[in-house]
């Protein structure tokens, strides 16, 4: 049929309502009686319960949907993207399929795998949730506390050192000791799929104390040691070496450090696809859900989070919060759907963050910039500025999810999953760019 949709696996998602978990419903109340109240909706997404999706011959394209869709089923065979692709655009007005090519075929998802962890930050701690570090003093010791703030800088360190070492000299102290506690993370330890190899170049051990960033071994030790030096320079003799230690119940506050806002947090973290802050997030998420700040149960609550949602669960399989393990599987349909509700009015006061911190095709300092040669061929550079999408790349695995206004005003959410092509991986983020570029209609 001329004017039937190239749909390829896109049945209607069935958004069935459940109760939530107890440890799920805890957490809700926590956000619900935060600043952000009333922001948890749980706005339908495109596939909602009494609406049918669509597949081939029940829907009718207008004619630059049927250009995309027909486009599409040409561009997909480019050599570039290999033979195990999942592939899906919908309509975000009209909440229907446009395009879909083994939609439901579950992949490896690389950093895609952050939109469903922010999902469930964003709902879980809420848009307004700060992370606070902590100076205590306690029988001659100054302990420096994580409250997994991934944020933290020298220069919030020194903030803390002149403030605590003030009530030291108040106090008539001239020397102190210092520790660091980071008991608020069990030891690091690594996920499922990930390589012995990703510690600590592509992600860092995940505690709850570190500082600029670094990629150290042991980042709570690493801050504790700047933390002291700070001290010592202001005139506070440092006695002993930095070492792990509880704070007691009994300890007394001297400094704390507050960072900025989750929903900033969130949109620099999808910015530059920060692997650190997103399993910082995990745990976080899963501490405020009532359960233990693990990979199992922090990905328990995104799965918890993303039902909730309405979005289909089926071949979803997550091991991180940072998409580094090879074990995650998604199919581009899932990834499609967290977009559309993220993307959804309803949904806005709590989600619109992911939506903002979308990169954008062509925008410098984050991972769709011209410094990753992203949207510079002769296919995708009349796209820069108009396209807005979660990339994901590992060894055997790139993706490119998003959203962008299409030919007929509308905007369209896509999502392209490639796995184990052969080709350069920059040759297939071309590709990639290629097939935005083709849903946004400027290559034609």
């Amino acid at each position: 049929m001329p004017n039937s949709p190239s749909v390829d696996g896109i049945s209607g998602r069935h958004r069935k309502s459940r109760p939530l978990s107890p440890a799920l419903r805890r957490a809700a109340v926590i956000v619900v009686a935060a600043p952000v109240a009333g922001t948890i909706l749980f706005g339908g997404s495109a596939f909602a319960a009494g609406q049918t999706a669509g597949t081939s011959g029940t829907a009718t394209l207008d004619p630059a949907e049927q250009k995309i869709a027909d486009n599409l089923d040409a561009r997909v065979q480019d050599t570039r993207l290999g033979s195990t692709f999942s592939g899906v655009v919908i309509d975000s007005t009209e909440k229907t399929p446009i395009w879909g090519h083994d939609a439901t075929t579950a992949l490896m998802p690389a950093s895609n795998t952050k939109l469903g962890t922010s999902t469930a930050a964003l709902t879980i701690l809420g848009p307004d949730h700060h992370f606070t570090t902590k100076v205590v003093y306690d029988n001659g010791t100054l302990t420096l506390v994580g409250g997994g703030d991934r944020t933290l800088t020298t220069a919030d360190l020194t903030a803390m050192a002149t403030t605590a070492v003030a009530g030291l000299k108040n106090a008539g102290l001239t020397s102190v000791k210092v520790a660091v506690d980071d008991s608020l993370f069990p030891e690091p330890t690594l996920a499922t799929g990930w390589n012995d190899g990703y510690y600590p170049d592509s992600i860092a051990p995940v505690r709850a104390l570190v500082v600029d960033g670094r990629h150290v071994t042991d980042t709570s030790l690493d801050a504790g040691q700047i933390f002291a030096k700070l001290v010592a320079r202001q005139g506070v003799t440092v006695t002993g070496t930095v070492a792990h230690a509880t704070a007691g119940t009994g300890a007394v506050p001297v400094a704390q450090h507050d960072s900025a806002a989750l929903s900033a947090i969130v949109e620099h973290m999808l910015k530059v696809s920060d692997n650190d802050f997103a399993e910082t997030l995990l745990r976080m998420t899963a501490l405020a859900a009532g359960r233990p700040a693990t990979f199992e149960d922090g990905t328990a609550v995104v799965r918890e989070v993303l039902t909730r949602y309405g979005i289909s669960l089926t071949n979803y399989e997550i091991h991180d919060g940072s998409g580094l393990s090879r074990s995650n599987r998604i199919p581009a349909r899932t990834i499609a759907d967290i977009l559309d509700v993220a993307d959804d009015p309803a949904n806005a006061p709590t989600l619109k963050y992911i939506v903002d911190g979308l990169p954008v095709s062509g925008e410098a300092g984050a991972t769709l910039g011209p410094e990753w040669g992203r949207f510079d061929t002769a296919d995708s550079k009349c796209a820069v500025g108009k396209v807005s999408a979660k990339t994901g790349t590992l060894t055997g695995a790139i993706a490119l999810s998003g959203l962008t206004k299409a030919e007929d005003g509308r905007w369209k959410i896509f999502s392209f999953i490639e796995n184990n092509s052969t080709a350069a991986p920059d040759a297939t983020k071309d590709a990639l760019d290629g097939l935005a570029a083709t849903v946004n209609g400027c290559w034609a």
